[in-house]
């Protein structure tokens, strides 16, 4: 055994392990579009806080409407932003994160000013009505630049397979010859 260990210590690097339970950047997840989701879930919750304490409502379908997107945008968003800057995402047995961090986010966003827009068009228009208006379209907004950056630093996630299979199916046929074999 001491022979394999003198022959792989100069070549190999042991594998330290990070005592901070956060990694960012990392794989899925970088530095500024860890900002924006921190940012999602700020304004989101002040939306959904907002909303709720709206006591009257002369129309109720909207508000409610903008309840759940509010609350489902804040809950999600926090469970996603604290599944991909710890090492939990690897024990849930997803293996398409950035696929789906980009449709959630863009349904996210478009939920969120669909909502904003109704809510706006149909409420009270006392000031909390209004507040919370103004925290949804923002919301919107920072789900909009989320995706913007998402597109801009990985590009759109369903095109990549695309590509990779047409690179796969244009590389001819496979080699056949065995490697370390003894004859």
């Amino acid at each position: 055994m001491a022979s394999v260990d003198q022959v792989y210590s100069s070549t190999t690097v042991p594998e330290t392990k990070s005592r901070n339970c956060f990694t960012v950047p990392n794989e899925f997840l970088g530095k500024p579009r860890c900002l924006i989701k921190l940012v999602e879930v700020l304004l989101s919750f002040v939306a959904f806080i907002l909303e709720e304490v709206v006591t009257n409502c002369a129309s109720c379908g909207s508000l409610y409407f903008f309840e759940f997107v509010s609350c489902t945008a804040f809950l999600f968003t926090a469970l996603l932003l604290f599944l991909l800057t710890t090492k939990w995402h690897t024990r849930v047995g997803i293996n398409c994160w950035s696929t789906l961090d980009f449709w959630y986010t863009a349904v996210v966003c478009g939920l969120f000013l669909f909502a904003s827009i109704f809510f706006a068009a149909d409420n009270g228009g006392t000031d909390l009505e209004k507040a919370a208006v103004a925290f949804g379209i923002l919301s919107s907004i920072a789900f909009a630049v989320d995706i913007g950056i998402f597109i801009k630093l990985k590009g759109l996630p369903f095109r990549d397979q695309t590509v990779i299979r047409n690179r796969d199916s244009n590389s001819g046929p496979a080699e056949v010859e065995k490697l370390n074999t003894e004859e």
